[in-house]
């Protein structure tokens, strides 16, 4: 076994139809932002049952979450609410807004930020909520929706993780007043780099559709149009986050399959919850019936205390027999850069740190064999054993 070819975690799921996409796009001879990435947009908002005058693909999804921050208002001097078990991105896009992250500890089994422990947390100074689907499974977004009404606040959904996810038969990124998505290589819709923001509001749309792109009022594939050279002002100063063709060329075919992809993680999904229910781990919880699950990450706990080895002698012993793994994800309490500049210890928020220091994912591409799913899971029983 140990011969065995390895299991890159997170592997992309790419074929012939992405390739002949990308060099159709390079002989077009148009790379940056123009005519695919305006048809992305348009396809991506139908799929979540949006116009696409409400949607904007950007260079990521840390870009997404920048500019609906700015968007919504936020700035020096103000609060922002969200989950401690999330990319260091989430919390990144709420500093460079100019606001102050505020953390909200997460219900032990969805691993989503916990709705009956916000308002305690509500100041004076605070002004949004983002909060994160973890690992495709959404939040409780009708009690999060009742208290940002109640409050006064806007509400950011962090889809890095979520993009087929529903609430209530309502999508993802639908249910707030900006959703935010990732398109990085290891998504369930990938561009290699790349992120969408959708919004509520056309305006809001059109604000951040100008940040995007140094706060220009024209793109280059507007000024170098058929209709002749047009000037572009300056409206405001802007950012570098536009999508390029390239990527969006990409984006539009794994679209295609993106429903066949989710197909194959819930097979895959559902032969991890049965093999693995009877041995020392602490598996995914399951959604309400209400809810669609993403499936973007399997994440088992694995507790010293239960299995008799730690986490991190788990992974080793699963890279060992060439299985990829990964670790979604220690608590932003743990990292020294929260801790020096916000005063954060991995005690403030206690769930979080305790499933940051235990959780590991599994791989769980649609590319994956069924031969290769099976190797994973004789891997994980092998890896738990004592001695």
């Amino acid at each position: 076994m140990l011969n065995d070819q390895f299991i890159v975690f997170g592997a992309p799921d790419l074929g012939d139809d992405e390739i002949r996409a990308v060099v159709a796009t390079l002989q077009s001879g148009w790379l940056g932002t123009g005519p695919r990435v305006a048809e992305f947009e348009a396809r991506f908002a139908a799929y979540k049952g949006l116009s696409a005058r409400q949607t904007a693909a950007l260079n990521s999804c840390t870009a997404a979450l920048h500019l609906s921050l700015l968007a919504a208002g936020v700035g020096q001097g103000d609060e922002v609410i969200t989950s401690p078990l999330t990319f260091c991105a989430t919390a990144n896009a709420i500093l460079h807004a100019g606001a102050t992250p505020v953390l909200v500890d997460v219900d032990p089994d969805s691993m989503n930020i916990d709705p009956t422990r916000i308002e305690a947390r509500i100041t004076p100074r605070t002004r949004a909520l983002v909060v994160v689907h973890f690992a495709g499974r959404p939040c409780e977004m009708d009690a999060i929706e009742t208290i940002a009404r109640r409050h006064g606040l806007s509400v950011i959904e962090d889809c890095a993780h979520a993009v087929e996810a529903t609430y209530k038969n309502r999508p993802a990124g639908t249910l707030g007043d900006f959703g935010c998505f990732s398109f990085y290589a290891t998504k369930n819709l990938t561009t290699g780099e790349g992120g969408m923001v959708l919004a509520r509001s056309e305006q809001h749309i059109e604000r951040i559709r100008t940040l995007a792109l140094h706060g220009m009022s024209r793109d280059a594939w507007k000024r170098f149009s058929e209709d002749g050279y047009q000037h572009y002002q300056v409206l405001e100063p802007g950012f570098k986050y536009n999508m390029m063709d390239l990527q969006a060329a990409i984006g539009l075919e794994q679209l295609k399959r993106l429903d066949a992809g989710w197909q194959r993680r819930q097979a895959i999904w559902q032969r991890y919850q049965q093999a693995f229910a009877d041995l020392p781990v602490t598996c995914p919880a399951q959604p309400p019936e209400d809810v669609k699950h993403a499936l973007h990450l399997y994440t088992l706990l694995i507790d010293e205390a239960r299995c008799g080895i730690s986490r991190d002698t788990f992974i080793a012993r699963m890279n060992a027999r060439n299985i990829g793994v990964g670790v979604h994800y220690l608590a932003l309490t743990e990292h020294p850069a929260y801790q020096q500049q916000l005063g954060w210890q991995p005690t403030d928020t206690p769930i979080a740190t305790a499933i940051g220091r235990q959780t590991v994912s599994l791989p769980l591409s649609p590319g994956l064999s069924d031969a290769e799913v099976a190797r994973v899971i004789a891997a994980v029983g092998q890896s738990l054993k004592k001695t």
